[in-house]
């Protein structure tokens, strides 16, 4: 009875996990590159979960007890622009008071200000080890199992699960392994071309013209952003009106950031079709690779106006307007990349079965998907200091695209023409989340923390020459106090040591290097018994 009531119980919980069955079926149909992009979707839901829970339960919620009424008035153009109503309310940086919150005289209090950066700080902690954690499992997962040596043969004998009763399980199941023998078999068969001195020439000259394309458009979008840029600042200050010309100027520079990153991976797909790559997997990396170098410029390039422009600006809550322009950023992304699955896929199905018959259905564009996510998510890390409530609207947002990618998918794109096993597609998804994105989030709250100086008149930092000042003057009460003697050790013996963290980072560097030492030996040997498993 206890265990047919687990089973039930068990069951119950597998149906709420409405992506489950979505992933299973994407995997049988379009194997597992697609499937990737996916699965790397669901675990960036899963991480903005955790991140809106974290900042809300510890800064969103004590602010409410302390919040003051919002005398603006709410027109509807707000959802686009972040200003106006939402100026005055817990989505903002500016509108969290720097006063210890007690409800009860002589009660427990709150310190706004400790809690503040404490919570952003432990947060971004986490992220670090999660994000190498994920890496090493995926690693170990995809790099150094040796029973992927076997994996024809155990596919092929010992995977069949024969509790599946159902027909429709037991064709879905049918289909999936079908899809990952075709896919082994492939990585097995693959065959190396040979290429004459003359056509090696031609691929090169190719490739470094493409390469050059690539560039010099990057180049030009970044240098068109930064003029935008500045002169959006004068819309930033006009911005304090309501009137509709003001709010609705905010959103050019969102619209035309979005608009570049939509418009210029289209030209890098198809430089990578006239590259003409022996492999997909090959195309996607190098997709993946310059659409990262356009993004994360981009980014760096609104990370310097922010820090540089915005923050040396007369304004006065300037935290506050670099949280609005992060939102515009983010809700603008969303919208162009629910139009990117109707132009890109829905349109270019329609004139491929109707006008162009050549052309055919499109396949899914894993690279420049991939790199769409990886760029929302690092708007996110960034606006997390300047707004608490980012991740929660991020949240929403990937759960709509999970499922307006997956429709798409079914209903207008077609599976690879080239059947391809992608095991360390995963894992290459979240180093490049890590390293630039992750990293590069953090110079720049570090930044923020330790060199910039707060506004004068709002948010939980007001009146100190760094937000890192809080936790210098926490230090200096703790000091009067035997019992924390523990908590000052630390600090000034740890955390603002130069030599622990030199021999922490050295002690990184050097378990890497065994780490990817011992990846290279296991690839080795794989490739050996794979080659006397083929003779």
């Amino acid at each position: 009875s206890f265990r047919r009531f687990g089973n039930t119980l068990s069951e119950y919980f597998h149906q709420l996990r409405v992506w489950h069955k979505t992933l299973k079926i994407i995997g049988a149909e379009f194997g597992t590159s697609v499937l990737s992009y996916f699965v790397f979707l669901k675990w960036l839901l899963n991480f903005n979960i955790f991140s809106f829970l974290i900042n809300f339960s510890f800064i969103t919620i004590p602010q409410f007890l302390a919040a003051e009424p919002n005398n603006l008035s709410f027109t509807g153009l707000e959802l686009f622009t972040g200003a106006g109503y939402f100026q005055q309310t817990v989505l903002y940086y500016g509108f969290y008071t720097n006063a210890t919150i007690s409800k009860m005289e002589n009660g427990p209090s709150y310190n706004m200000q400790l809690a503040y950066i404490f919570t952003v700080g432990i947060y971004f902690v986490v992220c670090f080890l999660i994000l190498l954690f994920s890496m090493a499992k995926f690693f170990s997962r995809n790099f150094i199992n040796p029973q992927t040596v076997s994996v024809n043969a155990s596919k092929l004998l010992c995977t069949w699960d024969f509790n599946i009763t159902n027909e429709k399980a037991v064709k879905l199941k049918q289909k999936n392994l079908h899809t990952q023998i075709k896919e082994d078999l492939t990585e097995v068969n693959k065959e190396v071309l040979n290429f004459s001195g003359s056509e090696r020439v031609l691929r090169i000259a190719i490739h470094l013209i493409a390469w050059v394309a690539s560039l010099g458009t990057g180049v030009a979008a970044c240098t068109g952003v930064y003029f935008l840029s500045i002169n959006n600042l004068e819309l930033f200050m006009k911005g304090q009106r309501n009137d509709l010309e003001s709010q609705t100027a905010m959103l050019v520079l969102p619209v035309i950031v979005s608009l570049l990153n939509t418009i210029i991976p289209f030209f890098f797909s198809w430089l990578g079709h006239l590259e003409k790559f022996q492999t997909p997997g090959q195309h996607i990396y190098v997709t993946i690779t310059r659409n990262t170098i356009l993004k994360m410029s981009i980014v760096g390039i609104l990370c310097y106006y922010w820090l540089n422009i915005v923050a040396t600006s007369e304004s006065q809550c300037w935290e506050t307007l670099v949280g609005q322009d992060i939102y515009r950023l983010v809700l603008i992304d969303f919208i162009f990349c629910l139009l990117g699955s109707f132009f890109g896929e829905f349109l270019r199905r329609i004139i491929g079965t109707t006008v162009l018959l050549s052309l055919g259905l499109p396949e899914f564009d894993i690279g420049r998907n991939v790199l769409d996510l990886i760029y929302a998510q690092t708007l996110t890390w960034i606006g997390i200091l300047f707004s608490p409530l980012l991740p929660g609207i991020q949240m929403i947002a990937f759960f709509i695209v999970f499922f307006v990618k997956k429709v798409s998918l079914m209903r207008n794109c077609q599976p690879p023409r080239k059947v391809w096993r992608t095991a360390q597609m995963m894992t290459s998804f979240i180093l490049l989340l890590f390293c630039p994105s992750f990293l590069g989030v953090l110079s720049v709250i570090g930044v923020t923390v330790w060199r910039l100086k707060p506004s004068e008149e709002c948010g939980p930092f007001r009146g100190l020459p760094s937000m890192y000042a809080a936790v210098a003057d926490w230090i200096q009460i703790l000091e009067s106090y035997t019992a924390s003697k523990w908590v000052v050790w630390i600090y000034h013996n740890l955390i603002t040591s130069e030599l622990f963290f030199f021999i922490l980072s050295s002690f990184v560097l050097i378990v890497t290097y065994l780490y990817w030492q011992i990846i290279q030996g296991r690839k080795t040997m794989t490739k050996l018994l794979r080659k006397q498993i083929t003779n």
